[in-house]
């Protein structure tokens, strides 16, 4: 079973997010860029899978700027066996990633297409979903937990009132909640390793796919800024200020 994983490079989540003083955007000039955490989650799923023989091949892929190839990298020295950078410029969205992962898809075949269930900059939740549209393919999203079986994929996901099993017939797409396992943290030797493996680089263009945006950012604000609190002395005190602020919304 080849399996594909695809991976995103955002502003790592221990970094604190500056907004552009001209509000166009977040400032990502020397920040620290990582591997999307449920992105992450999903690529040691793969690894995982290859270590019990059930997958035979892990690609992964990335779509975004020259320097997701270090992003990239980073899941070879955890254990995928190839990359695949599209690469552009342009930020692109979940239709476009969509169009392009389906068209890295039709060339190499997979049984299994992996993805985190979000990305943790643009928390639109919906990538997985479009691809499963446009190939047709059986899904299962928010997966915190998955067992092969033969060409079947057992999958439990997580909903609002709950969990949800599935059994879905491969091929089949599945985006992973961060609950589906622990990451390691790739070694000094596999690092090594990894400047190795095959890195493949083609363009959207190439594959014959339009990433042009279909929004426009009018403006991003940072969060406001959360006021000083109040002490009370009594309870009573504190009963009466909970009820002036419900009343007050």
């Amino acid at each position: 079973m080849k399996v594909l994983v695809a991976i995103k490079r955002v502003v790592d989540f221990n970094v604190n997010i500056r907004v552009k003083s001209d509000q166009s955007g977040v400032d990502i000039s020397n920040v620290k860029m990582s591997i999307n955490p449920f992105d992450e989650v999903a690529v040691e799923q793969a690894v995982r899978m290859k270590e019990a023989g059930i997958a035979t091949e892990i690609v992964i892929v990335s779509v975004g700027p020259e320097k997701a190839a270090e992003t990239l990298r980073t899941g070879l020295a955890v254990g995928a066996d190839r990359a695949i950078l599209v690469q552009t410029d342009v930020v692109t969205e979940p239709l476009a990633v969509a169009k392009v992962l389906r068209a890295v898809i039709d060339q190499e075949k997979p049984s299994l297409v992996l993805l985190g269930k979000q990305a943790i900059d643009d928390d639109c939740n919906q990538t997985g979903q479009m691809l499963a549209g446009l190939l047709g393919w059986a899904q299962g999203t928010s997966i915190s937990r998955m067992v092969t079986e033969g060409e079947k994929l057992k999958v439990t996901r997580e909903v609002d009132a709950g969990t949800q099993e599935l059994e879905l017939s491969l091929p089949a797409i599945a985006t992973v909640d961060l609950r589906l396992n622990d990451p390691r943290h790739p070694s000094l030797p596999n690092i090594m390793k990894a400047k190795k493996k095959p890195l493949d680089t083609v363009t959207p263009e190439s594959l014959g796919v339009d990433v042009t945006p279909r929004m426009t950012v009018v403006k991003v604000l940072p969060p406001a800024q959360r006021q000083a609190g109040k002490k009370v002395a009594t309870v009573a005190e504190l009963a009466a200020a909970l009820k002036f602020a419900m009343e007050a919304h």
